[in-house]
């Protein structure tokens, strides 16, 4: 093909191409104009056969022609493809299967879940509720009444003066004694709103809160239950101690701490170099409830108790900043 210039080569290449119906058609072309022993392959390698004056421009021009026709075939091959999806009607059930990227629970929604089962296990029901709340369920039939400096403990937003975003979940408690009679087990799990933000508050968080009512429940029950629930999450090497506490729907009340599941004991900054972790609050019913809801007080006794979420999260898995669950940063969330 020696005797050819690379203009006649184009020429004739270009109207192979443009005669192709097949991609196989195409496939050859590609092979016979830029395979290794091709015409413009070839024609390069003769280059220096020519005069030396015009080598350097026929080198030049054939480059640029084997790139030029590398991108002709290229496209027509684009085209037949379009044309047969068209004329199968836009299917293509040779090519293989797209990939699904599958989402998965989010942290939160996993925790509350293993919280949950947890406490299936030891026999309590769950039961779930309203997040917008009347004030006498989330305040006053918990024994916070009106103008009360104990509704301090809880920053709230009011809706208006006796509608508000519950801040705890403990409003089911009642509700459930109001439609029940005692024997009664319940956890109930949801979101609660509080006016609260930093790296470990946030307006809106989860919580788990459980109560158990019975003739003869007492707070070694209410150990029992408890040091069961960590074990669990945790591991059994996890002590568990009860501080002294107030909350206005027990009497007497508990803080729960936990031995640090980070330095296990020994003091670090996650744990304030104390070695514990407060983890929940908890306590025995106040007969004051029992009294709003028609229970009597002189017969049944009961425990509470009340889990955050996020908290229980950020120790498991050891995470710093409760805003990161709430970021949606697909990095951290595929950690999980």
């Amino acid at each position: 093909m020696a005797h050819q210039t690379i203009e006649q080569i184009i020429e004739d290449a270009e109207k192979e191409i443009n005669g192709a119906a097949d991609p196989r058609v195409l496939n050859d072309l590609s092979v016979k104009y830029l395979g290794r022993k091709g015409i413009i392959t070839q024609y390069l390698r003769n280059v220096s056969d020519l005069p030396e004056e015009i080598r350097p421009e026929q080198g030049k021009k054939a480059n640029q022609a084997k790139e030029r026709l590398s991108k002709e075939i290229k496209q027509a091959e684009r085209q037949l493809e379009e044309k047969r999806l068209v004329d199968i009607g836009g299917i293509d059930v040779s090519s293989p299967g797209r990939p699904m990227n599958i989402g998965t629970l989010h942290p939160i929604t996993k925790m509350t879940a293993e919280i949950c089962d947890t406490f299936i296990r030891l026999g309590f029901e769950v039961v779930e509720g309203p997040e917008v709340e009347k004030d006498y369920y989330n305040f006053e039939a918990l024994n916070f009444p009106k103008d009360h400096p104990a509704r301090d403990m809880q920053d709230t937003f009011f809706v208006s003066n006796d509608i508000v975003l519950r801040t705890h979940t403990s409003p089911m408690q009642v509700r459930v004694m109001e439609k029940h009679k005692p024997p009664l087990r319940i956890i109930a799990p949801g979101k609660v709103y509080r006016c609260d933000s930093d790296i470990t508050h946030t307006p809106m968080f989860h919580q788990v809160e459980g109560m158990l009512v019975d003739e003869n429940a007492s707070f070694g029950d209410l150990k029992g239950i408890l040091t069961a629930f960590i074990h669990q999450i945790f591991d059994e090497e996890i002590s568990l101690r009860f501080r002294p506490s107030f909350f206005p729907f027990t009497e007497p009340s508990a803080e729960v701490d936990i031995l640090c599941v980070i330095c296990r004991g020994k003091g670090c900054r996650v744990c304030s170099h104390t070695g514990w972790l407060e983890v929940l609050g908890s306590g025995m019913v106040h007969p004051a409830v029992f009294e709003n809801v028609g229970y009597d007080s002189s017969k049944y006794i009961g425990f509470a108790f009340g889990i955050g979420v996020e908290r229980v999260a950020m120790l498991k898995y050891q995470v710093d900043d409760i805003r990161k669950y709430f970021e949606n940063d697909s990095r951290f969330l595929r950690q999980f």
